[in-house]
């Protein structure tokens, strides 16, 4: 079957990498994610991610650690930068060619995202993974994959969770909770569902950007998005 996208970015959260673990990287998981990857990359799909931190550290802990906020913001970009690398050999343990850009230079490490490069790199095939944010703090990752995908012209976000979709509440802690094959970018935010901040939502919503939102957990499912079939819930 040939895919209905040619270009996608999928945001992946810290707790993505977290497995069987409380913290840190699961290396199993990090192995079920590159090997989900590599079945779109296999079909021609033009892939890149940008990767949470909060399985290491996250920037709304600081009151915690009394930290304050920018520099807590700035540690939790560092943590996706770990997570970046991690699935980055992961990928390249499987023979998938793989680019990870920072928003922080940091040249020992990552390439500098510069937005006509990573262009590029997925031009020639290689999956681009972007580490740190936007490079701003206050902002999260979510709205990061929303800055990222208008500006590689993604045609839809992929937003990987640990459930099927958006829900009316947490259905792992309410069994009642509703599920949504379908909703509106203002739905999401009227009725606060918090699968993605609103700046993220509103930056979709301006420029057209479908998301999807489902369960990466299983296995096949990242490739069943892509072949079109109706997996999760779409806002647009």
């Amino acid at each position: 079957m040939k895919p209905k996208l040619k270009r996608v970015l999928l945001k992946l959260s810290g707790e993505a990498f977290l497995g069987e673990e409380r913290y840190g990287i699961d290396s199993k998981e990090c192995l079920h994610l590159a090997g989900e990857i590599k079945e779109i990359v296999e079909l021609g799909v033009e892939v890149a991610l940008v990767v949470g931190g909060g399985n290491i550290f996250r920037g709304r802990e600081s009151k915690q650690f009394h930290i304050e906020r920018t520099v807590a913001d700035y540690m939790g970009m560092l943590a996706t930068v770990l997570n970046g690398l991690a699935l980055q050999s992961a990928l390249e343990n499987i023979s998938i060619p793989t680019r990870v850009m920072t928003a922080i230079p940091m040249p020992q490490i990552a390439e500098p995202y510069i937005r006509r490069r990573a262009i590029r790199h997925l031009e020639k095939k290689r999956v681009v993974i972007f580490v740190a944010g936007s490079g701003n703090p206050y902002f999260t990752t979510d709205t990061a994959a929303a800055l990222r995908s208008v500006e590689i012209k993604a045609q839809v976000l992929l937003k990987g969770t640990k459930v099927d979709g958006v829900y009316s509440d947490d259905p792992l802690k309410n069994k009642k909770a509703i599920f949504y094959k379908k909703l509106s970018y203002v739905e999401v935010i009227k009725k606060s569902l918090g699968i993605m901040d609103s700046t993220a939502i509103a930056l979709c919503k301006e420029n057209s950007i479908p998301i999807v939102v489902f369960n990466f957990t299983c296995k096949g499912n990242l490739k069943k998005v892509i072949l079109g079939k109706k997996i999760g819930t779409v806002i647009n």
